[in-house]
């Protein structure tokens, strides 16, 4: 029999609604949740493609003997040389988990956020939506699709668009009255004189610190979207390191922990240069192939939980089919028996 159950696409930061259709247990597609406040309807191709994850999850690996060893790896490191690595993927819950277990080790925390920072006040989708002015800096319309809505909107409702991006074939690009490919400073420099209070910039990457710090100085609301599901909602708990300092972290590391993230995949190191690697993962990813100890646990499908999406809303889900594996706070109270 087919059962429709409610979640929360994990693809990104904006915080859609998605239906996950099950037979029985087993998760056979996606369509989209049409009373959500954020998508009302709506999906990009990454939301429907987002139980990919599911269908990719660890099969034949023994948990007891993999939390065994995590373990006895753990207690053999001197606090020092380990490294905790947490991740906009990992939930609320999770992040205050992985964060207390590191402090009370006395383990080093690495989180990235893409480069961007936590800032206090940020738009809301119906302000952009309504912004009388648009700055889209990255591609919003193809990789932010449903942000990307919010600027249709607002070009219908006579705003003008003003689009950077790295691409010159950009999506965002088709809308916009203008367009760049320059600096983020450069972009902001340049239409400086026309940013107001009736403004929203939204961007989804900066191209060095400093791009942050004139966007926090802007007077205009603004909007920085992520990622990941919850990074706004990790960034509320812990600091984020930049890309280097990040590389430094791993350079003065001898064992690597890895929740819910694909380190490997996100960073053009040479991780042969960490003595060992354990990853905490739902499914297997670039990481989990180089993995000396791969712990197996639920993903976002299998529990209940919370991300914060980019306009700062806290948003609630439940599991949608059940899991023999546990959660990530489960874990760590595993490896700290």
């Amino acid at each position: 029999m087919f059962e429709i159950k409610h979640t929360l696409c994990p693809s990104c930061s904006v915080g859609c609604g998605i239906n996950v259709i099950l037979d029985g247990e087993e998760i056979v597609g996606t369509f989209p949740y049409k009373r959500h406040p954020v998508n009302a309807g709506k999906n990009c191709l990454n939301g429907r493609n987002s139980i990919d994850c599911y269908n990719s999850k660890f099969e034949d690996i023994d948990f007891d003997k993999a939390i065994a060893d995590a373990s006895n790896e753990i207690k053999s490191c001197n606090a020092s040389d380990v490294s905790v690595i947490c991740s906009g993927n990992d939930t609320v819950e999770e992040i205050g988990a992985i964060k207390e277990f590191a402090q009370s080790n006395g383990f080093n925390i690495g989180f990235y956020a893409n480069d961007l920072k936590n800032f206090d006040e940020v738009a809301s989708y119906d302000e952009l939506a309504g912004a009388g002015k648009v700055f889209a800096i990255g591609d919003i319309l193809y990789e932010n699709p449903l942000i990307g809505r919010r600027i249709v909107h607002a070009k219908q409702n006579d705003a003008k668009i003003y689009a950077l991006s790295k691409n010159e074939n950009a999506v965002t690009f088709n809308i916009a009255d203008e367009t760049s490919t320059s600096s983020v400073q450069e972009f902001l420099d340049k239409f400086a004189g026309e940013i107001d209070d009736s403004s929203v910039v939204v961007f989804n990457y900066v191209d060095a610190a400093e791009d942050l710090d004139k966007l926090e100085s802007l007077d205009c609301k603004i909007l920085p979207v992520f990622s990941k599901p919850n990074t706004k909602g990790a960034l509320d708990v812990v600091d984020p390191k930049s890309s280097d300092e990040m590389i430094e972290l791993f350079d003065n590391t001898k064992l690597l922990l890895v929740f819910n993230d694909d380190v490997v995949d996100e960073f053009d190191y040479d991780f042969t240069k960490v003595s060992k690697i354990i990853t905490f993962a739902c499914c297997e990813n670039d990481t989990t192939e180089i993995a000396d100890i791969v712990v197996p646990v639920k993903s976002w499908l299998e529990q209940d939980g919370s991300f914060v999406n980019a306009m700062g809303d806290e948003q609630n889900f439940n599991s949608v089919v059940e899991s023999d594996n546990l959660g990530i706070v489960e874990v760590i109270g595993e490896l700290n028996k």
